[in-house]
């Protein structure tokens, strides 16, 4: 079986990496063999399946490293042998931290990173807009899969719409499809209503609605995913669930992006109903 490459875009501080973590957490757990690239310049993607150690970045190890660079210094085992590489960025005010992706994934698949018995691998994309260095991993078809995380809020899913701009534009070159929408969900009015009219609006479907529960983040405070942190809890039951809903999933469809009067209609229509909490 070829290797499934996916990339995982969404607003920035929606909980890409979090949600990343904890998907690739259930998977490894079933027995699936991943890599998880970073490719943030804050090189956070990857700290939860490596107890809290702060990985050393592709791009640092290259400026620090006078010799050859070897793939032992760029990709570190983490939890259940979750292969980690951050890809990391430029110094500060210094350049483009979308080189970093390319020059990571360059130098990855030079020093044979993409072994025959992978399963996966993931790219965890900083960023609201598919652009520049940032759309790499789908514009030169390394990922062929793409999932946007989002929730219910105005501006999640405004980004979300922009980048499905993005992957059509890139569908029609190198074969990317949308696999859906993972609401990572933050409890707002109809949040599941919402995001399930959202992605068929976009030609798509919601892939899965996490829940929103502390015990991600109690489990992130002890530098751990919930599968590894409370792996009996329903939380963890969520990720694993998630986990096989991505792996069998079978729709996959290039976006149609609504227009923004279109979305506007959405959020007042489902932002504005009456629940039975509140009466607007």
């Amino acid at each position: 079986m070829p290797i499934r490459q996916i990339a995982i875009y969404g607003k920035g501080g929606i909980g890409k990496s979090t949600t990343t973590q904890n998907l690739t957490a259930a998977l490894a757990e079933g027995g699936k063999n991943i890599m998880v690239v970073g490719c943030d310049p804050k090189a956070d993607s990857t700290r939860l399946l490596l107890g809290g150690l702060h990985q050393k970045t592709v791009l640092d190890t290259i400026r620090d490293n006078k010799q050859e660079v070897t793939l032992d210094l760029l990709v570190k085992n983490g939890w259940k042998g979750i292969r980690c590489v951050e890809s990391g960025g430029p110094e500060p005010g210094v350049g483009c931290a979308g080189r970093g992706i390319i020059t990571s994934i360059d130098m990855l698949e030079s020093l044979g990173a993409y072994t025959s018995d992978l399963d996966y691998v993931f790219y965890d994309v900083l960023g609201d807009v598919v652009c520049g260095g940032f759309a790499m991993p789908i514009r030169e078809g390394k990922a062929k899969e793409i999932y946007i995380v989002a929730s219910g809020e105005m501006m999640a899913l405004y980004a979300a719409n922009n980048i499905c701009k993005g992957i059509k534009k890139f569908a029609e070159k190198g074969g990317v499809r949308l696999g859906g929408i993972i609401c990572n969900s933050r409890n707002v009015d109809n949040e599941l209503d919402l995001l399930r009219v959202f992605a068929a609006e976009l030609g798509s479907h919601l892939l899965y609605f996490i829940p929103r529960n502390n015990l991600v983040q109690h489990a992130e405070i002890n530098r751990q995913t919930v599968v590894q942190y409370k792996p009996e809890a329903p939380q963890a039951e969520e990720y694993r669930s998630l986990a096989k809903a991505l792996d069998t999933n079978t729709g996959f469809t290039i976006p149609e992006p609504i227009a923004a009067d279109r979305l506007e209609e959405l959020l007042l229509e489902y932002g504005t109903m009456d629940t039975p909490e509140y009466k607007i």
